[in-house]
């Protein structure tokens, strides 16, 4: 089989403009719009708006990316491809709002081909990945059950296990090892997706990216006009600290991105504009921010 690239590469396209399009309208900030050429093969276009009213940086990135020998992170668990050339495409997003109330989120949607070697009877390998995750810094019960209720919905016509199954995936993949916690209140992760079929494998991804702006924006939209003081931002920024470990510590889109000589700046676009890390603090008993650390256990929020 030969994988039908160029119907994903418009998809993931379109998808970049319509999310664009929505946060310019909620910040009244437009994007700007950087295109990158990357001197192995491909590139993309980094879509950044920072210093707005509703956001402090958000970044949307498209790209289209290829190589001619896969790098270690992506043949560790394919052995078999080892060798072969490869093209990664899809849209990777994380939005950092200003107002500490609103929590940060990240979504993805990928493809990874990696053709079959010209002249054999074999196959072109695939794969489909992504998912999208909350990461509040303040407890609101009802956003969290919201957004799982919009997680659950983009899965459910692929079968009732899915759900489960990558509610799980999400819960144990976002988990900072050395601090015994999970980044944040999860949502869906999915990786090594080809079983289905190309379709029916695409159909889910589309699904789970098309779900973004309902899971998310509602949840914006109700907590952007909560007054906040230096204590909240302190928190946030306090809190985005742990974003930053995971992204930098386990993330594999990270790291993939740096092992295959990605571009730097879009790579570490996701990162917040500010962060602070303090030494062996806790947030007081009783008070909100304290109560942030129970609301990150994994649980079922359904």
């Amino acid at each position: 089989m030969v994988v039908p690239i160029s119907s994903a590469y418009d998809y993931f396209l379109d998808l970049q403009a319509r999310i664009v399009a929505a946060l310019e309208q909620a910040d009244g900030t437009p994007f700007r719009a950087d295109r990158w050429v990357r001197n192995e093969g491909g590139g993309g276009i980094s879509r950044l708006l920072e210093g707005g009213p509703l956001f402090e940086r958000a970044g949307v990135l498209f790209s289209h990316v290829k190589g001619n020998t896969l790098p270690p992170s992506a043949s560790a668990h394919r052995s078999d491809l080892a060798g072969r050339p490869w093209e990664a495409m899809g849209v990777s997003m994380v939005l950092h709002p200003r107002n500490p109330y609103i929590p940060t989120v990240h979504m993805n949607v990928r493809l990874f081909v990696a053709p079959a070697p010209e002249g054999s009877n074999a196959d072109d390998a695939f794969w489909f990945g992504g998912g999208l995750d909350l990461t509040p810094y303040y407890a609101f019960e009802e956003d969290a059950q919201h957004f799982h209720q919009s997680c659950r919905a983009a899965v459910a016509p692929f079968g009732a296990d899915k759900y489960p199954a990558y509610k799980k995936w999400c819960d144990d993949y976002f988990y900072l090892k050395h601090r015994n916690e999970t980044r944040g209140i999860g949502g869906l992760f999915f990786d090594d997706l080809n079983a289905l079929g190309f379709e029916k494998s695409f159909a889910l991804t589309r699904s789970v990216g098309d779900s973004f702006l309902a899971a998310y924006m509602p949840i914006v939209e109700k907590r952007r006009h909560i007054e906040y003081g230096e204590r909240q931002r302190e928190f946030q920024a306090y809190r985005r600290g742990r974003y930053v470990e995971f992204n930098l510590v386990f993330d594999r889109g990270t790291l993939f991105g740096l092992q295959s000589g990605g571009r730097t700046e879009s790579i570490l676009l996701s990162m917040p504009p500010l962060a602070t890390w303090r030494y062996n603090w806790s947030p007081q008993e009783g008070t909100p921010e304290a109560a942030l650390q129970d609301f990150l256990k994994p649980r079922e929020w359904l």
